[in-house]
């Protein structure tokens, strides 16, 4: 694929230096929204800057030199820029990977503990 545009897309600028992306009153706005006119769901600008960096501090995102390449549909494509807010195929494509990558089967992970905490075990409360 070919990118769209040579600059970086507005929704990358103003990363922060350092830090978890949870802290901060900056980092409390809502992980989806709601698009004002169309009502769609749109991924913040947040949770974009959240998933990247993690990705950055997870290694994921060093030594660029993969390439990757497949025909989708440009209606799939326009849609997924305009809910990410991302400009360019490259980062849509990074984005979406990183999102994958970094999943945390929190889910699973829940399921497979289910009756396997001691019951005499005092919590403190």
């Amino acid at each position: 694929m070919a990118k769209t545009s040579a600059s970086k897309p507005a929704a990358r600028a103003g990363k922060p230096a350092a830090g978890s992306p949870l802290k901060g009153s900056a980092w409390r706005t809502k992980v989806v929204q709601r698009h004002a006119k169309t009502g769609q769901l749109v991924v913040s600008k947040a949770r974009f800057e959240a998933v990247m960096l993690a990705a950055k501090q997870s290694g994921l995102l060093s030594g660029k030199s993969g390439r990757i390449a497949g025909r989708v549909s440009p209606t799939l494509v326009k849609q997924a820029k305009r809910q990410t807010g991302t400009a360019t195929d490259t980062d849509l494509i990074e984005f979406a990977l990183a999102t994958v990558a970094l999943e945390d089967h929190f889910a699973e992970s829940f399921k497979e503990s289910r009756g396997k905490v001691d019951p005499e075990l005092r919590l403190g409360f």
